[in-house]
């Protein structure tokens, strides 16, 4: 399944993600689950998983100004919140959060598309959850949270424009030669 993006990111490559992190998350989860506290487990869940989605989609945007800053704040936001300690539901929110804006300013150029993402990720975040209680697997919840996050792709670059706008200028000049043609025919039949 390929939806129609405007970048070069498509549902496939985000369901590849899904699925890697899924089995990385859940690996290092049950590793490191009888070592460390859920508490911090669960944090650095979030943290590497936030990481990784930014470097996926900084890699997939066709954009190339301000990678290192994006990264940098990246960095500086979470070590804030790693050394702050907020509750878990905020640290996670942040996270998000985070994503949210690198999305929207990488990838949209609208502020209905950017809500609509916004909308993506709020149903991102309640389809883990919802995972979560129910089965209570690790796998399952970060499956859940990322294969909802890959359609993303699916949410045009501007939901404002109109289809005329949108086409490719190959279209709009196929339009126009059509036209064109069609009015030489009609002054041709007239003489």
């Amino acid at each position: 399944m390929k939806f129609a993006t405007h970048n070069s990111a498509t549902f496939n490559q985000g369901l590849a993600f899904a699925l890697v992190s899924s089995l990385v998350g859940s690996l290092i989860y049950y590793m490191f689950s009888a070592f460390v506290a859920d508490s911090y487990l669960i944090r650095l869940l979030i943290s590497l998983g936030s990481f990784a989605y930014i470097l996926y989609l900084l890699k997939q945007s066709q954009t190339r100004l301000g990678r290192v800053s994006v990264m940098g704040l990246w960095a500086v936001i979470s070590a804030v919140l790693w050394f702050y300690w907020p509750p878990a539901s905020l640290f996670l929110l942040v996270h998000i959060s985070m994503l949210w804006i690198i999305r929207s300013l990488y990838f949209y150029s609208s502020m209905v598309s950017a809500l609509a993402d916004l909308g993506l990720n709020l149903l991102s975040i309640a389809a883990a959850f919802w995972v979560a209680e129910h089965t209570g697997s690790v796998f399952l919840s970060i499956w859940c949270f990322f294969l909802t996050q890959a359609m993303f792709v699916a949410i045009p670059k501007n939901l404002l424009v109109s289809r005329q706008q949108q086409a490719t200028p190959d279209d709009r000049f196929q339009s126009a030669y059509r036209t064109a043609q069609s009015a030489v025919i009609k002054l041709s039949t007239r003489a």
